[in-house]
């Protein structure tokens, strides 16, 4: 028997690459699965349904999740994954349609899927709900900044939404992987190769993204590196106020 026989599992950017393989590990551990993607499906399509749709519009949302729901039952696993680089340095030379599309994938793509999936497992008694930010959404990367932006958007809305999303009996996690060889990376690959660099398989992501399931820790932001076990990282506080009788209190908001 499988860790998630019979639960129904929502993968966006399912179609290659990490989605892909995460879609595969879920159906190895016997959920049923729905990849969602704007491309169709190539060659053996391992997923139960497929549905083709951009996961950065607001407008898409409720029939991705209805669609699920009648085909395959009650949604309980998103894994909001959908994502794309720039390939821009150069801050003076980004265009408006490439900062705006990488913020819509990989920003607006998580945010409008959690308050979509959330409600439907709310109305179902709770689920689990991972999204994929990146090394670069807790470390500067300068090859990147635009992408680096949206990824620490992404672990910023993760952290604080564990709480809330806890009452309602959902726990939300990130993985934060190093860099992966897929097709996204495009020419920077054989950089890398030439250079000896390791790089992460899209198998040791889809790995990390079953532990955070597993392991259910809200609001957590697995690292994940080569040759390493996933490391829920730990984020540093920051001082508290010093002013005399409120030393280190919280906002009461």
């Amino acid at each position: 028997m499988g860790a998630f026989d019979g639960a129904v599992a929502l993968v966006t950017g399912g179609a290659s690459g990490i989605g892909l393989a995460t879609v595969r590990r879920l159906k190895a551990e016997g959920a049923r699965v729905a990849a969602v993607d704007l491309a169709e499906p190539k060659g053996d399509d391992p997923s139960d349904l497929h549905v083709v749709a951009d996961a950065g519009d607001p407008a898409a949302w409720p029939g991705v999740v209805q669609r699920v729901e009648q085909r395959l039952g009650p949604l309980r696993i998103a894994y909001l994954n959908a994502g794309v680089v720039t390939h821009e340095k150069d801050v003076t030379a980004m265009s408006d349609e490439q900062y705006r599309r990488v913020m819509h994938v990989n920003v607006d793509g998580v945010f409008f899927g959690v308050r979509e999936v959330a409600r439907a497992m709310q109305a179902h008694g709770g689920g689990q709900i991972v999204a994929t930010a990146s090394l670069a959404g807790i470390v500067p990367f300068d090859h990147d900044p635009v992408y680096t932006a949206s990824k620490h958007a992404v672990v910023g809305l993760v952290r604080s939404l564990a709480a809330q999303l806890g009452e309602k009996g959902i726990h939300i996690a990130a993985v934060c992987p190093g860099i992966v060889e897929t097709p996204l990376i495009g020419n920077d690959a054989q950089v890398l190769r030439d250079a000896g660099f390791p790089m992460l398989r899209a198998e040791d992501v889809a790995d990390a993204v079953l532990l955070a399931l597993r392991e259910r820790r809200p609001g957590a932001c697995y690292a994940i590196q080569p040759g390493r076990d996933p490391i829920d990282y730990q984020f540093r506080g920051v001082p508290g106020p010093r002013t005399p009788g409120a030393e280190g209190v919280r906002p009461p908001i």
